[in-house]
């Protein structure tokens, strides 16, 4: 992942509200906590703060991109310029580039004599990361699915291998901008940068084009990627997949592929994290009296017992019968929460109503014995 100008901007640590300290563990807490907060469907509005959520722990949790974005915030804009472009972009395509100031000797070097004529050459720019979304059933969400994904994406061209040149040709460096990929004008203080136009920036030229990719490295295909979701996904969950998205220049790494996870409902369970609820009607004799029901888990029904007294919107919990912890070492399952819903019948009987009548009566005979006692 290359550094981002959001990296010099935001305070990804602040994001999540902990400690630039904190462990591997106490971040991805602190994100799930986050995540189910703002998390759009439980809170509508909050798309904006989940993105940023989400964009956070990207970087904070993975240990490589951690490492990394803790550098360049420690060295600040020093440290390699924005993103690809390394500085700041103008529409005419002048670029004034952070890392064209070089050291203070560079900087100084029209008032004092001298500037160093330091040659750079572009090293091979990592591949893009890429974004795609995966819709999974209920049941799939719970138990875990490999499943493929088709990306529309740049991939390197398999005729020329990436370098743009026709099979039994090479590329040669650019004579113009001798392989840095941008002309440089000395301004006195300040050094401006333009873009190679005889290389487009690639430091490179191509004599004998690729005829499958026109001499660009790349052509346009889809692919079909693999992608195991772990059990337990939870609806709007980024899953990783390392090394599978742009294809790098040259022989550069490629980016990486994040898998937006969209669920399905189900007819039968709800879901809060971990947690299923479930929800089943029984009539006020039940709930008075109390009983047992039978209520589905993602094994097969259970029986449940309803104590006697049980009001309408109770929860009952069966323990184990939610969702799995995905194989996470010492991470229990959740539980089934099962609500309670008591029934009001909207048309009786005659004797039914007499009998409610005398219940009614009853009932409130002793409520007035207590209040006089």
């Amino acid at each position: 992942m290359a550094p981002q100008r959001e990296w010099f901007e935001k305070d990804y640590y602040q994001v999540l509200g902990v400690p630039s300290t904190a462990t591997d563990k106490e971040i991805t807490r602190a994100y799930r906590k986050l995540a189910k907060q703002y998390h759009p469907d439980a809170n509508p509005g909050s798309e904006e703060r989940f993105k940023e959520i989400s964009a956070a722990y990207d970087v904070l949790g993975d240990a490589e991109h951690r490492k990394e974005y803790d550098e360049v915030r420690r060295l600040g804009p020093m440290a390699g310029g924005f993103g690809r472009g390394g500085g700041f972009g103008s529409p005419g395509g002048t670029t004034f580039r952070m890392e064209d100031l070089g050291d203070l000797g560079d900087i100084f070097g029209g008032l004092f004599g001298g500037r160093q004529n330091r040659r750079r050459t572009r090293g091979p720019q990592r591949g893009a990361d890429v974004e795609t979304e995966v819709h999974l059933s209920f049941a799939d969400a719970v138990h875990g699915v490999t499943t493929s994904v088709n990306v529309p994406q740049d991939v390197r061209c398999q005729t020329c291998n990436g370098s743009g040149a026709a099979p039994g040709t090479s590329t040669h460096v650019c004579p113009r901008c001798n392989g840095k990929g941008t002309l440089d004008d000395n301004q006195g203080l300040f050094s401006l940068s333009t873009v190679c136009p005889s290389c487009n920036g690639r430091g490179t030229v191509v004599e004998s084009p690729c005829a499958t990719c026109s001499g660009t490295g790349t052509e346009r295909r889809t692919r079909s990627v693999k992608v195991r979701i772990p059990p337990g996904v939870e609806h709007g969950q980024r899953i990783r997949v390392k090394g599978r998205g742009e294809p790098g220049q040259g022989s550069a790494p490629a980016g990486d592929l994040y898998v937006v996870v969209r669920v399905g409902t189900d007819r039968r369970f709800g879901r809060r994290g971990r947690n299923l609820t479930h929800s089943v009607p029984i009539t006020f004799p039940e709930a008075a009296l109390g009983t047992t029901v039978t209520v589905p888990t993602l094994d097969g029904p259970v029986t449940v017992r309803v104590p006697p007294g049980t009001a309408s919107g109770t929860h009952l919990r069966v323990k184990g019968r939610g969702v799995s912890a995905g194989g996470k070492n010492g991470a229990k399952p959740g539980d089934l929460l099962v609500r309670v819903d008591v029934e009001v019948p909207k048309s009786l009987t005659d004797e039914q109503r007499a009998a409610i009548e005398q219940l009614a009566a009853t009932l409130g005979t002793a409520r007035a014995g207590r209040a006089e006692a």
